[in-house]
C-alpha cells in the first residue's frame, strides 16, 4: 500500500433520540454534493482524527474514560492516548456538524445548547479551537456518553479512505441538532427500519457501513438497550 491510499484514523458518531410512541431515531446528515468524500451520501456526524485530539491537553479535558481504558476498547496497537483521540475527535465532529456538544461542567451538569450556538460559529471560522473552547467555558468531553459500536475501512481501491471508528450517544437533554452547517445540507430523524426502507426505494442514499449500522441497530427497542449493549466505560 503506498502512502497516497493509507487510511486515514476517523470517527462517527451515531447520534440516537428516544420517540414520543415506541422504539427510537437515529440522526442522518447529507453531505454536499461537491465534496470529495461521501458527496451527497447521508451518513452519520463524523470526520478524521487529528493530532490534537490525542494529545495531553486534549485529554486532560476529557472524562468518564481513561486513556488506558479505550485502549482496551480499541485495541493494543495503539498507544493510550491515540486510542483515546477516537473518542475526543467524535466528540469534536459530532459538536462541529450538528452544534451538538457532549460535555460536561465541573458540577457535572451537561453542557447545554445555548453554550455552544456562539463558540461553534468561532470554531467553523477557525478563530477557536475546540481545546480552547473548553478550556474557556470550564468544560470536558464526557467520553462515557459514546457507546463503541463497529470499525469500518473505506475499500483499497479508493483513492480517499479512511479507517473509522463508528460510536453511539443519546441526545442529550436541552440540545437539538443544526439541520445544516458548513458539511451538513439537509439532516433527518429517521428509525433504523424507515432509513433501511428509503434507502431501499433509492430515496437515502448511503454507503454500506451506514446501512450495516442501521440494520445492527434496528434489533434494539430503545436508546436505553442501545446504549447498555455499546457503552463499555466503566
Amino acid at each position: 500500500m503506498n502512502q497516497d491510499t493509507k487510511p486515514r484514523q476517523a470517527s462517527t458518531v451515531i447520534l440516537l433520540r428516544e420517540t414520543e410512541v415506541q422504539g427510537f431515531e437515529v440522526f442522518l446528515t447529507r453531505r454536499p454534493e461537491g465534496m470529495p468524500f461521501l458527496g451527497g451520501m447521508y451518513c452519520f456526524p463524523g470526520g478524521a482524527v487529528t493530532r490534537d485530539d490525542c494529545s495531553p491537553r486534549m485529554l486532560e479535558r476529557c472524562c468518564g474514560l481513561t486513556p488506558e481504558q479505550a485502549r482496551k476498547i480499541i485495541g493494543a496497537h495503539f498507544s493510550p492516548h491515540q486510542a483515546a483521540g477516537f473518542w475526543a475527535a467524535a466528540v469534536r465532529e459530532l459538536f462541529e456538524e450538528t452544534g451538538i456538544l457532549l460535555a460536561r461542567h465541573a458540577s457535572g451538569t451537561h453542557a447545554l445548547t445555548g453554550v455552544g450556538c456562539e463558540n461553534h460559529r468561532a470554531l467553523l471560522d477557525k478563530s477557536l479551537s475546540f481545546i480552547r473552547l473548553l478550556q474557556r467555558e470550564n468544560l470536558q468531553c464526557d467520553l462515557s456518553s459514546l457507546g463503541y459500536l463497529s470499525h469500518w475501512q473505506t475499500p483499497a481501491q479508493n483513492p480517499m479512505r479512511f479507517d473509522t471508528r463508528f460510536f453511539v450517544a443519546a441526545l442529550p437533554e436541552n440540545q437539538a441538532p443544526l439541520e445544516t452547517s458548513a458539511e451538513v445540507t439537509h439532516s433527518i430523524w429517521l428509525s433504523p427500519e424507515q432509513a433501511m426502507l428509503r434507502h431501499s426505494g433509492g430515496g437515502l442514499p448511503m454507503i454500506f457501513p451506514t446501512f450495516a449500522s442501521l440494520r445492527t441497530l434496528a434489533d434494539f427497542e430503545s436508546v436505553r438497550s442501545v446504549m447498555k449493549e455499546f457503552s463499555r466505560a466503566p
